[in-house]
């Protein structure tokens, strides 16, 4: 996952700011458990998220407990109880997909990089053994990720539509197995499908520059043009607006001001902050 399913903190009550923490403390908490306590230091705004949209619609937040910051004893901090395997399946998405980010990423990186990674790999390939096993369709849908992104990406006319489409799969098929029914499958599918879309392409937009120097692959740059700023934005637009009617079709119980906040206020702000630095800060 990328970091860019974000809160926009200003906007938020106290009250709500406290039980977001609450909620990534309780994820970090047990991913360290489960894990090791060096997959802490990798955890994502992205499987917060994904761990708070679980507990609301299954209503298992329990409550809050104080406790200690488990990276940092000297502090005290908030832990929001979870009484489903929420914390648990989305540790096991992180350590999944990391795990294939790794082994992508050995395929293209300099020399000293891909040293440093081959040194991390065998840790992480033993903990993803083990989340594999518990949740065996999260696995399976991204090992089919990976085999699709790599054949986009090797496809001289790949278009935007197709370079998208493997993460906008993944998500869609990891957030349809919380449905009870065909309907609410279908929802949580096309929920999944656009919000996955728009990460995939804002990590593309955000990564444009890079990608221009050092020739990489990026689905907004053909043939050595310069990104047309204005599709980029009306691609990334049309995904959260999609992503946006899905949602208000699913039956968000608990931390609605949260989820509220992130889908119309912290996700556009990200994706402002991404376009102004494409458009040199002229972007309205």
């Amino acid at each position: 996952m990328f970091g860019y399913l974000q809160i926009q903190k200003s906007e938020l009550l106290v009250r709500e700011f406290d039980a977001y923490k609450a909620v990534y403390c309780g994820l970090c908490k047990q991913i360290g458990k489960e894990y090791s306590f060096l997959t802490r230091f990798g955890l994502s705004y992205d499987c917060t998220f994904y761990a708070m949209l679980i507990m609301s619609v299954k209503r298992s937040c329990t409550g809050f407990s104080d406790g200690r910051c488990t990276c940092n004893p000297l502090k005290k901090c908030k832990f929001a109880d979870c009484s489903s395997d929420s914390y648990s399946k989305a540790s096991a998405f992180w350590i999944i997909s990391a795990y294939y980010k790794l082994k992508d990423d050995l395929k293209d990186d300099g020399f000293f990089k891909r040293f440093l990674l081959r040194m991390v790999i065998p840790f992480f390939s033993h903990w993803h053994k083990k989340a594999a096993r518990k949740f065996p369709k999260i696995d399976r849908y991204a090992s089919e990720m990976m085999e699709m992104q790599a054949d986009a990406e090797n496809d001289s006319d790949c278009s935007v539509d197709k370079a998208a489409h493997p993460t906008a799969y993944l998500l869609a098929n990891i957030f349809s197995l919380e449905a009870q029914n065909d309907t609410d499958k279908r929802v949580f599918y096309e929920f999944g499908y656009h919000i996955g879309r728009w990460v995939y392409l804002i990590d593309a937009a955000d990564d444009i520059q890079k990608d221009m120097e050092n020739n990489n692959f990026n689905p907004f740059l053909k043939s050595g043009d310069k990104p047309d700023v204005n599709y980029i934005t009306a691609v990334l637009n049309q995904s959260l607006a999609r992503a946006y009617e899905a949602y208000n079709l699913i039956d968000i119980k608990d931390f609605k001001g949260i989820l509220d906040n992130m889908i119309l206020l912290g996700f556009p702000s990200v994706q402002n902050k991404v376009t102004e630095k494409i458009y040199g800060g002229n972007n309205e």
